[in-house]
């Protein structure tokens, strides 16, 4: 005679599947709205922020980090990280992912570990379905502050007034992907305007 299998001591099936759960969506079903994505590509931490395309002019979705331990291989970080964007995209719905262009760095093992971290951003995006865009730090730091130059510091001042959203705290990281992807929306608009 069978015995019905007990569940092993300290497992609880229903906390398991609620961590299985994808998280829930910030965009509901039906809502007819496009949502541009900034990924600022990290191995250690990735910064992200999204814009709703709203009629009188981008509004702030939701932006943070995913951050992996320095200490894991490379192969578990992008591993960690890519979990992490599929989340991501679920979570925001992105129509339009905009990546920050590959820039020359000084030291080749940062911009061999920065490369790997774009390839991972630019794919997966595609690979979901949402349109990819490169924006330069610089062209994300004019279209903020006026000036192609700024400091970090400077861009995350600035750009809370920006999109209304004085008083929110955000991670650097966080505040230069919302940078890229407001950057794109400018772009956009500009677009619109010439053609």
């Amino acid at each position: 005679m069978d015995t019905p299998s007990q569940p092993k001591p300290g497992i609880d099936p229903a906390q398991d599947a609620a961590k299985a759960t994808a998280p829930r969506c910030l965009v509901p079903d039906g809502l007819q709205v496009e949502i541009v994505l900034g990924i600022d590509p990290g191995t250690v931490v990735l910064g992200y922020g999204a814009l709703v395309l709203a009629p009188d002019g981008p509004r702030f979705l939701t932006a943070g980090v995913l951050k992996a331990n320095a200490r894991w291989t490379i192969e578990r970080r992008l591993g960690h990280m890519l979990a992490g964007l599929q989340d991501l995209y679920h979570l925001t719905r992105p129509s339009f992912v905009a990546i920050e262009q590959a820039f020359t760095h000084q030291n080749p093992r940062t911009a061999i570990r920065l490369g790997e971290a774009r390839g991972l951003a630019i794919a997966s995006s595609y690979n979901y379905g949402a349109e990819v865009h490169e924006v330069s730090p610089s062209e994300a730091k004019k279209c903020v502050t006026g000036n192609g130059l700024a400091a970090k510091e400077q861009v995350a001042a600035v750009l809370p007034k920006l999109l209304k959203m004085d008083g929110l705290e955000l991670e650097i990281d966080a505040t230069d992907a919302l940078a890229l992807a407001f950057a794109y929306v400018r772009r956009r608009e500009l677009a619109r305007l010439t053609r």
